[in-house]
């Protein structure tokens, strides 16, 4: 199981989250953050710095934003991984 970025990012990208990360699991996309389920270790880090609260462990996604596990996994593999910590838009 893994942590999956929801409808809470997106326009926003805070990317607190992604410089917690000890297992580079984040990814860039236009107008969010994803989240790679492959190397995600469940440690909670990004759950716990996530300013706008978007981000959950997969088996607790609200059923309003359950998709987005799946988008997570697909845009994973597309999108840039992102390590540092920018400025939020």
């Amino acid at each position: 199981m893994a942590f999956v970025v929801t409808e809470p990012c997106f326009g926003c990208k805070h990317t607190e989250c992604a410089a917690v990360c000890p297992c580079d699991c984040f990814h860039e996309g236009e107008h969010m953050l994803f989240i790679d389920p492959i190397p995600c270790i469940d440690c909670e880090a990004c759950q716990n710095a996530c300013p706008t609260q978007a981000i959950f462990h997969e088996d607790s996604v609200p059923e309003q934003w359950r998709d987005f596990i799946a988008l997570n996994a697909e845009m994973a593999e597309i999108c840039p991984s992102i390590t540092e910590r920018k400025t939020p838009r």
